[in-house]
């Protein structure tokens, strides 16, 4: 029997004869994780058991080690945390409905007990026990995000409007489907069903994501409202921008968007952990996650705006990561009705038939399902290349299911058995569905396991903030982290005088500033100022491997004895922000000598030259690299950060790694096998043949001894026994020699797949996260590039105590 937890295959159920009505206890289901790369989709009425089968395939992936995203419009996907290893009653309590207990006339406590012994069994009938839950529970964390409440973890997507990646830049077509559902998915939400071709509020809104993502520049909901007041441009296609847009009308829109983003109904928007996939598929130490976005609570509108905001950010995603043919991620979606319907194109639509087209070359595995298969875009459809159909209500949803089936198959280049389809459709019952794969050879019928988490039905926002509670608080570490408007972008620093709000004193013409003091200072202490040089200065790092591209602001701080040293800057140390400034203390405060050259203007341009040398030869660019997946962290990526990412990647290589060492020994152990086969068959016969031989042998004494009792023996009749004798003796030597045979034929196949175990263990060894070695890199600047700001004297605090000793204050 197949192993149920056998790597990358997800056991799903057990094989039916819908003729018999027999499951085969010794035939599972288990499906290719790979084979959803090419997605899947899963229809079935009420009562079919389309809940059960998603549940138990969000399982297996969590199991596998594969994250997934998990949209739930319903309240049913929450029971993914109801998983009970020790199986007691007092696990089951806080889930179950007691209107249920009480029509079945127990009481809550006994109905808990009941439905626990039900769960235990259920699960022990199916081959699964408290360990797999276990390893389920320890596999994937899981979690609930509710956007625009705080119930579960709440989401804001006030950051949703960033600028995407350069690879969705590059590609002009999905560019423009990023603006247009964006934009689509902004309006909706203001109640304005626009067609991004007529609409003037569309084309206008599209203008403004299409010059700010293209300049690089994010924007905020707070930054559209100002955009569309005060746009960056003068017109819009070939017409002036007042006679396409008048002021009066953007004002009108304007406020329309301002009002929703004051309204106290949006306020559970604006609060909350943002929403980045990254973060959503892998927590920081790279364990996967079950993220389970419930959008039971928001209304339609609410509803189609987050899904796009969310579909787009997966695509995005999606485009950083590297090419597999492995199962990177899952996102499923349940009761996809009404996001991608067949003939209306509501926001949801292009970038859910987007990820439906490409997602594949990434990993990336989509899920849909429904219960209403007439309310979905089959042409769409018809890049999944496995259905899961349970039974269907009317003869319409059939043919409709079955109009996607010829699409896919079409697709896939498989051929379709039409009328064995449709037969096999009716006979569906509950639990019992059918499997069609374009990557296998027939349709399979199947009964569907027992899913190891408690089906207590849809989650009320009560169920939703017990399970989160305690949780929530680690992705939201300021109580209050409600998301501000956001400013203006300033113009770029260019000189440090730029970050204070301090006066500027002169000295003979050089500007001055001061720095504040850390902390307030005992009174055991004095203050003392001692001057030093700051300057800013721009830094760009190119490099073309890895693909470098980073502009740097950095202050340059030094302080100064009395005497300057020909190299000014020697010694200093580099921040990336500038230090915080203050006004001038009192004239009456503690100050050491200037030496001379600082005190005298002329000096500082020097000084700004010799910055731009320094800056040259000291700074540089740290990357950290890991030659074994070929992959260079980005600017600003710590290395924690570095492997938290290369651990995806070192789990899909790892995966390839381990299948190349199984395919590579595969023949090799299937010869070994066959081998033993041969000399297990041989033995058999030869053991037989001897045993047989034994037993003439002891006929042919047995005879001997009773024609000697009677005096009948003869010379033939002991001639006969000593041949039978000599011939159970040859053929106790073949049948030993057959053994021994035999023997080393099974030690060298131990040999073997201890040599592939220990191939496999080095593999294991070489690309887990933790073990990847990782090198510095690091990228020179170019002089070219280098843009030096202003360099001033700055008054640096010290602490001096009693004895005289000084600290800096600083």
């Amino acid at each position: 029997m197949p192993d149920l937890d056998s790597k990358n295959h997800f056991y799903l159920g057990r094989r039916h004869d819908l003729a018999t009505g027999q499951t085969d206890a010794q035939a599972p289901l288990l499906l290719k994780s790979k084979d959803l790369t090419t997605h899947a989709v899963c229809v079935g009425m009420t009562g079919s058991g389309k809940t059960g089968l998603c549940l138990s395939l969000l399982e297996e992936a969590a199991l596998d080690g594969v994250p997934a995203i998990a949209i739930d419009p319903k309240g049913d996907l929450g029971n993914l945390l109801l998983a009970f290893p020790n199986l007691a009653p007092e696990d089951f309590r806080p889930w179950i409905d007691e209107s249920v207990a009480a029509r079945k006339g127990q009481s809550p406590d006994e109905f808990a007990a009941s439905t626990a012994e039900l769960w235990r069994s259920g699960l022990a009938d199916w081959g699964e026990g408290p360990e797999r839950i276990q390893q389920y529970n320890d596999s994937v964390e899981r979690l609930i995000f509710t956007p625009g409440s705080s119930a579960g973890i709440p989401l804001t997507v006030l950051k949703s409007f960033n600028a995407p990646p350069r690879e969705i830049l590059a590609d002009s077509e999905v560019f423009r489907e990023r603006v247009a559902s964006a934009v689509s998915g902004l309006l909706a939400l203001l109640g304005i069903d626009a067609d991004p071709v007529r609409s003037r509020e569309h084309i206008f809104l599209s203008t403004i994501l299409t010059t700010a993502w293209q300049a690089g520049h994010d924007l905020d909901v707070a930054d559209m409202i100002r955009e569309i007041q005060d746009p960056p441009f003068a017109t819009v296609g070939v017409m002036q921008l007042d006679s396409f847009f008048p002021q009066k009308d953007r004002t009108a829109l304007a406020m329309d968007l301002n009002n929703l983003l004051a309204s106290p109904s949006f306020a559970g928007w604006m609060t909350g952990a943002p929403l980045d996939v990254g973060k959503l598929l892998y927590n920081p130490e790279g364990k996967p996650r079950l993220s389970i976005i419930s959008i039971a609570h928001l209304d339609d509108a609410q509803r189609m705006f987050f899904v796009t905001i969310l579909l787009n950010e997966v695509q995005a995603w999606m485009r950083t990561q590297p090419g597999t043919g492995s199962l990177r991620a899952l996102l499923y979606m349940d009761e996809v009705y009404g996001y991608f319907p067949p003939v209306a194109n509501p926001p949801s639509k292009r970038p859910m038939l987007t990820l439906l087209k490409q997602a594949r070359a990434f990993g990336v595995g989509c899920v849909l399902a429904t219960q209403n298969p007439v309310d979905l875009d089959y042409k769409g459809l018809s890049n999944c290349g496995a259905w899961f159909l349970g039974r269907l209500q009317t003869e319409r949803d059939k043919a409709r299911v079955i109009e996607g089936l010829e699409g896919a198959s079409a697709q896939a280049g498989a051929g379709f058995n039409k009328q064995a389809m449709e037969a096999t459709l009716a006979a569906l019952g509950s639990r019992v569905f059918l499997l069609n794969n374009v990557h296998d050879d027939a349709p399979q019928v199947f009964h569907t396991r027992w899913a190891m988490s408690y089906l207590a039905g849809p989650l009320t926002r009560g169920h939703i903030k017990r399970l989160m509670d305690g949780v929530r608080e680690r992705f939201l570490p300021d109580a209050n982290n409600a998301v501000a408007p956001a400013k203006p972008s300033e113009p770029e620093v260019e000189k440090p005088a730029r970050q204070a709000a301090a006066p500027v004193e002169k000295v003979d013409g050089v500007d001055q500033r001061w720095v504040a003091v850390r902390e307030k200072l005992p009174e055991t202490t004095r203050l003392e100022y001692r001057p030093a040089l700051l300057g800013s200065g721009k830094v760009h790092f190119v490099d073309r491997k890895p693909v470098v591209d980073e502009w740097r602001e950095v202050y340059v701080l030094k302080s100064q004895n009395e005497q300057v040293p020909d190299g000014v800057w020697g010694g200093a140390i580099a921040y990336d922000q500038c230090p915080v400034l203050v006004d001038p203390p009192p004239a009456d405060a503690a100050r050491a000598p200037l030496p001379a050259d600082l005190a005298n203007e002329k000096n500082y341009r020097g000084f700004a030259r010799e910055l731009e040398e320094w800056l040259y030869q000291e700074q540089r660019l740290t990357l950290f690299e890991c030659r074994a997946l070929d992959e260079v962290s980005r600017p600003g990526e710590d290395q924690q950060a570095f492997r938290d990412r290369l651990a995806e990647r070192a789990r899909l290589r790892l995966q390839e790694e381990l299948q190349k060492v199984e395919a590579s020994y595969a023949k090799r152990v299937a010869r070994a096998r066959e081998k033993i086969a041969k000399k297990q068959s041989y033995f058999d016969e030869q053991n037989s043949q001897f045993w047989g031989r034994v037993g003439g042998f002891l006929m042919q004494v047995l005879d001997l001894v009773l024609s000697m009792l009677g005096n009948k023996a003869t010379k033939r009749k002991r001639s006969t026994s000593v041949t039978a004798a000599r011939r159970a003796a040859t053929e106790h030597g073949q049948a030993s020699r057959a053994k021994q045979a035999l023997e080393e034929a099974q030690a060298e196949l131990d040999e073997l797949q201890a040599e592939q175990e220990q191939a496999a263990a080095d593999v294991r060894s070489a690309y887990g996260p933790d073990q990847l070695e990782l090198a510095n890199l690091e990228v020179s600047p170019r002089k070219s590039d280098i843009d030096v700001g202003q360099v001033v004297l700055a008054w640096l605090p010290y602490e001096l105590s009693e004895s005289g000793a000084a600290t800096p204050a600083y």
